[in-house]
């Protein structure tokens, strides 16, 4: 077990004859005891120094795996987030693209209808014309046969 100061300060060494002088002894004593004293003082101020050294090492340490696992879910969160993005203006082109085929075979099928109607039309024009032209055709026979001539007068 480690001496203490009053360890020091009590100690009692026996007398004898040709012994050391009593008063040196107890001087030294008294100085080893002071000395003692203060280097338990500091040994203690220093282990209390080093144990708040220690508890703000801890903390920062608790502070840094802190930071380090908020900095971890804030990757895996952008990347999420890039994940998503990147889906989404997928799924959004993708959308585009069969909006777009869709309008244009709608074009192309009213084209076509327009096409054939178009077709019907001229065709409907070409009867037309030719009943006409058969109509105003039978008229000019009409006009120029000579019963016109007889109801004029």
């Amino acid at each position: 077990m480690p001496l203490k100061p009053q360890d020091i300060s009590n100690k009692e060494f026996k007398r004898t004859l040709r012994g050391y002088n009593v008063e040196e002894v107890d001087v030294f004593l008294e100085q080893l005891t002071r000395d003692y004293e203060a280097n338990v003082r500091e040994l203690a101020l220093q282990r209390e120094q080093v144990q708040k050294v220690e508890d703000k090492l801890s903390h920062y340490y608790k502070l840094e795996q802190t930071l380090h696992g908020a900095l971890m879910v804030a990757q895996e969160t952008a990347e999420e987030v890039k994940n998503s993005a990147r889906k989404e203006s997928q799924l959004i082109v993708k959308e585009a693209e069969v909006r777009a085929e869709r309008l244009v075979e709608e074009a192309i099928s009213k084209a076509r209808k327009m096409a054939t109607e178009y077709t019907e039309v001229q065709k409907q024009a070409e009867i037309f014309r030719g009943r006409l032209r058969a109509l105003l055709q039978a008229q000019l026979e009409m006009i120029g046969s000579t019963d016109w001539d007889k109801l004029s007068h």
